[in-house]
């Protein structure tokens, strides 16, 4: 309902109720359902507020830890370079990003907690309003049968106004019955649909998915970027360990064979010890 169909509305009723307050007195009854539902329609709007804001800080938090990776990365590929001051700078932003994650979570458990308690209160006071209808259409039933019957023993003792007042009065009160069970029916069918539920429009979640695809897609990049600088770098090094191999082996052939002898001899030593 549109403010301005809402203020109409608001203006309609008090009209009505002043027209009618001597044969309608549940007035206030009517206005307290009505506060109630407000109060329910802000709490969900509390709990839309807080889930945008927490996907926000999550898309944060996750761009945050690619960050992270990559500085751990890059100081990584520094060391094998002998850069120990770029490996320091890699380490030194992966550091500040790491500190900026942990705030982020911690806001992320505030947000959690305070959705939490608002989700519990929603369900709360959803609860006292079917209870508060409940009971208010049952007053009115009982308000109105009151009134009907008092009105048509006055009018057939001729103590009261006429039996026309009485037959208005009640078609009054069942028209306005009626409308508040349809409304009742109305947002109860609503909240079965989850209409209300609906937080973030579809728009704003295939903005932020293609976002992320694009922040993927340059991470993957960068990856295959530092993947293949990687793999050169281990192609020397495996040539110059085959290098390094070769001589060490070529060193200790002498002390390996004199190493053998020894170990003949006293092999030898012991088989005749055997005998």
């Amino acid at each position: 309902m549109g403010i301005l169909s809402r203020a109409s509305y608001v203006v309609r009723s008090k009209l009505n109720a002043v027209l009618n307050r001597a044969e309608d007195p549940n007035e206030t009854l009517d206005y307290s359902y009505e506060q109630m539902r407000d109060q329910l329609q802000e709490v969900k709007q509390g709990i839309a507020d807080l889930t945008t804001q927490k996907k926000r800080l999550e898309i944060q938090k996750r761009r945050l830890e690619e960050n992270v990776e990559k500085h751990n990365e890059q100081a990584r590929e520094a060391v094998r370079q002998d850069r120990d001051d770029l490996a320091r700078e890699a380490l030194e932003k992966k550091k500040s990003k790491m500190n900026e994650i942990e705030d982020l979570e911690a806001q992320i458990a505030d947000l959690q907690e305070s959705q939490d308690r608002l989700v519990e209160k929603k369900d709360d006071l959803q609860s006292q309003i079917e209870e508060f209808r409940t009971r208010k259409e049952t007053l009115k039933a009982r308000h109105d049968a009151a009134e009907a019957e008092t009105r048509v023993s006055e009018a057939m003792t001729g103590a009261g106004d006429e039996m026309s007042d009485v037959t208005r009065a009640i078609e009054r009160s069942e028209e306005q019955t009626e409308e508040m069970e349809a409304r009742a029916e109305a947002m109860d069918e609503l909240q079965d649909t989850g209409a209300f539920e609906n937080a973030l429009s579809e728009e704003d979640r295939i903005d932020r998915e293609l976002e992320q695809g694009r922040a993927d897609t340059e991470v993957e990049s960068e990856l295959a970027t530092l993947k293949g600088e990687l793999g050169e770098g281990a192609e020397a090094d495996g040539a110059d360990e085959t290098e390094s191999e070769s001589s060490e082996s070529s060193a200790t052939e002498p002390e390996t064979e004199v190493a053998d002898a020894e170990i003949e001899s006293e092999l030898e030593e012991l088989r005749g010890d055997e005998e």
